[in-house]
């Protein structure tokens, strides 16, 4: 039988890729990088091996791997130093499919550490498919909660450029399929939800769902660097998300694409629903 391992797997995507998996009957491995994540390790896995990009001692874990789901992790922005030697390990390794989650617009767009990894999977010789994602709907109960929490505003410079929305548990379903069915080798899908809408037509969504009214403020992408890395992120993600806004204001992110809905059988989930379903994460704390 396959073995599917899946990197990332107690995130956001990586645990909707895992439920994706399981459903299907897959035999699935995950790579943790410490105790902790191992202990938030989802349910009904195979096996729960240690792994690290930065820890070539834990490449192991790649040993007997058929098919990889392959995402980088938000921290990492040097592909060469920190990526490429896991890939190159996985080559060796035997496996044969990797499943990679990138951005959309990805091929266009230098900035992004998805273009160089994708360039690494292009010159690997392994079988490849890249999905070019939308902006994660679950991006705003996580990354953007606590403004949207605390003062009811999403702080983003994104300016009123469109963004095709996708919802990670749409992400996970494709990401599923194209791991355990053949025919999506070399093929890189454009994932994206039904509409493309601006963020303050989310903030009227986000309104009406909520029950109390949220804004949408706009700031400069110097005011948005100030205000996360007041909030412990570091320079290098900042970087790599004010570069994801760039395309936004460039109205690179505006794109409607089908293929989600092709690969789901049915249409992706809406921004509407996503907040609905969500609605609990974006509550006050009265306490």
């Amino acid at each position: 039988m396959d073995t599917i391992m899946v990197t990332g797997a107690t995130g956001n995507v990586g645990r909707e890729v895992v439920r994706g998996l399981l459903a299907r009957g897959a035999r699935v491995r995950v790579g943790v990088s410490d105790e902790a994540d191992a202990q938030r390790a989802p349910a009904g896995v195979a096996e729960v091996a240690p792994f690290d990009f930065t820890a070539p001692a834990t490449y192991t874990a790649l040993d007997g791997v058929t098919h990889l789901f392959l995402m980088r992790p938000p921290a990492i922005s040097n592909i060469k130093r920190d990526m490429q030697p896991a890939i190159d390990y996985a080559v060796a390794a035997g496996v044969g499919h990797i499943v990679f989650l990138s951005l959309i617009g990805a091929e266009r767009n230098r900035i992004v550490p998805h273009a160089r990894v994708e360039k690494l999977l292009l010159k690997s010789g392994v079988a490849w498919t890249m999905l070019r994602c939308g902006f994660f709907m679950q991006n705003l109960d996580t990354t953007h909660r606590a403004d949207i929490v605390e003062y009811d505003d999403i702080f983003i410079p994104a300016g009123q450029g469109r963004t095709s929305f996708i919802d990670v548990r749409d992400i996970g379903a494709v990401a599923a399929r194209t791991l355990t069915e053949p025919g999506h080798e070399n093929i890189a899908y454009p994932l994206t939800g039904s509409e493309a809408l601006t963020y303050s037509q989310v903030a009227v969504i986000m309104t009406e769902e909520l029950g109390r009214r949220i804004t949408y403020s706009d700031p400069s992408p110097l005011s948005y660097a100030r205000r996360m890395r007041e909030r412990g992120y570091a320079s290098g993600y900042i970087n790599v998300m004010n570069g994801i806004y760039l395309t936004t204001r460039l109205g690179m992110a505006a794109g409607v694409h089908p293929q989600a809905a092709e690969l789901l059988g049915r249409p992706p989930i809406t921004m509407r629903q996503y907040v609905r379903d969500y609605a609990t994460a974006f509550a006050v704390d009265k306490g």
